[in-house]
């Protein structure tokens, strides 16, 4: 929502209200737990470069309280809808080149960045019992905070740095020297990662008498990574910047997939590494090439991901790669009911030609595996499809054939005439049902990777969030029995609630105002644009009755047409006087 900020009439169109709820940092947790409906603690985190890190530590501090099963965590940081440079000031954190380079040599300072990150946190016995895909296991985390013991209020403490990763790491019951790999902050500014690469040296070590040490540590068998050839360290900023907020989840994502596909990722325009590295306690060494993540000599691969946050904020998380998933079961092929749903025709046909390349793959997942997870871990959206198939091959061609349906063709959108249970089932799927899933299992199953939605559309740009569309192309008039040119007032009523709504066509007016996104507050919104531009006013209690768009343009229009001597009254009486709905 920075078009909000940036597009005056749009900021006016949305209400300084409605602005603030879509905008303000302290609404960004609340939004997401009430678009999915998550009840659990909804927190923003506030601790500068080291939110998204943060809240990640917080995350797992609630799942381990009981407080959520499950937990959304990450950051966001996104500054300008437009691109934009900095003026190089000599001393400052801006890279001198416009570009990052940590712990090089000639690093001189950071470079920013836009983006944001999430991750799904669960238990690892839930996740292994419920069958989810776990990409890496989180062994421990800490938070610490500087306090007054440091140059400045901006400078950063290498004790309290250190600190955080020996109780990150104890809290996992390993000494950091275990650490084959740590993802540093790696700002590239030359006094961050000077204290950076010291406090991580001094966590390397087998020294356990620094002072003011918050934990007593668990010794462990020092990894060959770590004591060898050194510990290798890097950090993403080289490659997307410094992502401020989201910069620590950013850090953390890139560590899972090293993990995940145990490999050794690169620091990016880093040519000649700091001397200084090489020559400490524990040697440390940048990773410039891409290479594999050899095994240990045993227990996982491990690693350490570690986010700093002017003003104090140090934390550092300790992870592992994810425990050895058992083989499916080798078992007779048996149909499988495959559902599919989107939003339009078109995202429905990308989607089943994203499933099918997928099913072609030489990894291509056990097909009942498939059906479970396309059943419980996806969206119903209102346009559907099924395919019933026995193997993958014969799924992705009968995919191949849904995505080249008709689409005004309702029977197109499923592959095959009914002949049992199962299509009997995706009948009922595809024509908008529920459907009790346990049906159709042919037995156990879990969820796997599978392709995400197909997001389609033109790319608007940030500056035209829920425009109205231009008049040559507007077609979100409701249906009427006599054409929209010959009542201005329905065609003004339907306009309102197309910019206000963001609605894309006739066939939101057939939904509630609820249903395409309507809230009370929008409502108050839109009760005033009624009331400005059109000089009608208009009760909020029927905007929030369950009757579809259309019904509510029909009745806002002829209430302004009415000659009673109180339209509103007549308008309200009109409401009380009906049956309730269901």
């Amino acid at each position: 929502m920075v078009a909000a900020h940036t597009d005056p009439a749009l900021a006016a169109a949305l209400g300084p209200m409605q602005v603030r709820l879509l905008t303000d940092r302290d609404f960004l947790a609340p939004w997401i737990s009430y678009k999915l409906d998550l009840t659990g603690p909804s927190l923003n985190i506030q601790t500068a470069c080291a939110g998204s890190l943060s809240a990640v530590h917080l995350a797992v501090q609630s799942l381990l309280l009981g407080e959520c099963d499950t937990a959304l965590a990450g950051g966001v940081s996104v500054q300008s809808p437009r691109p934009r440079g900095y003026r190089y000031l000599a001393g400052g954190v801006g890279s001198p080149d416009g570009h990052c380079r940590p712990f090089d040599e000639e690093a001189g300072g950071t470079l920013s960045g836009e983006g944001l990150g999430l991750v799904v946190l669960r238990r690892l016995g839930d996740a292994q019992a419920d069958g989810d895909p776990i990409r890496a296991v989180i062994l421990g985390s800490a938070l610490t905070n500087d306090g007054s013991r440091k140059l400045g209020f901006t400078a950063p403490s290498p004790d309290r740095q250190t600190a955080a990763l020996r109780e990150a790491w104890g809290n996992a019951g390993l000494h950091p020297s275990a650490a084959q790999y740590i993802e540093m902050h790696g700002t590239a500014t030359v006094l961050g990662d000077q204290v950076e690469a010291a406090a991580v040296a001094a966590a390397l070590t087998e020294d356990h008498s620094t002072e003011d040490d918050s934990t007593d540590g668990t010794s462990a068998e020092s990894s060959t990574a770590a004591t060898g050839s050194g510990c290798a360290i890097g950090s993403v900023k080289s490659g997307i910047g410094h992502l401020d907020a989201a910069a620590g989840v950013a850090g953390l994502i890139k560590l899972v997939l090293m993990l995940q596909h145990r490999q050794l990722a690169p620091t990016i325009d880093v040519s000649r590494p700091h001397p200084a590295l090489a020559s400490g306690p524990v040697p440390l060494r940048v990773v410039t090439a891409s290479e594999p993540w050899p095994a240990p000599a045993s227990g996982p691969r491990l690693g350490g991901v570690t986010s700093v946050g002017i003003g104090g904020t140090n934390v550092h998380v300790v992870l592992a790669e994810a425990p050895a998933q058992a083989a499916a079961p080798t078992l007779p092929p048996v149909p499988e009911l495959l559902p599919l749903s989107a939003r339009t025709p078109e995202q429905l046909a990308t989607a089943a030609k994203a499933l099918a390349a997928r099913l072609r793959a030489e990894d291509a997942p056990v097909l009942a595996d498939v059906a479970h997870t396309l059943r419980t871990a996806r969206t119903a959206f209102p346009v559907r499809g099924y395919v019933v198939a026995s193997d993958p091959a014969e799924a992705a061609d009968a995919l191949d054939r849904l995505a080249g349906a008709d689409p005004a063709d309702a029977e197109g959108l499923s592959d095959r005439e009914p002949t049992g249970l199962l299509d009997t089932l995706g009948q009922l799927w595809q024509q908008g049902g529920t459907v009790d899933w346990a049906a159709a299992a042919t037995g156990p199953a879990r969820r796997v990777h599978l392709p995400g939605y197909p997001f389609a559309g033109p790319d608007l740009g940030s500056l035209s969030l829920h425009r109205s569309p231009e008049p040559a192309t507007a077609t979100a008039e409701p249906p009427a029995a006599e054409p929209a040119t010959a009542d201005p007032m329905r065609a003004a009523v339907a306009d309102i609630l197309t910019s206000a709504l963001g609605l894309s066509g006739e066939d939101d007016f057939d939904q509630s105002y609820f249903a395409v996104g309507g809230d009370s507050l929008t409502a108050v919104h839109l009760v005033g644009r009624f009331r400005t531009e059109l000089g009608v006013e208009v009760p909020i209690e029927l905007l929030l009755e369950p009757f579809p768009l259309g019904e509510l343009v029909t009745r806002i229009a002829e209430a302004t047409q009415s000659t009673g001597d109180d339209p509103l009254l007549a308008l309200l009486d009109e409401i009380e006087s009906e049956p309730s709905r269901p």
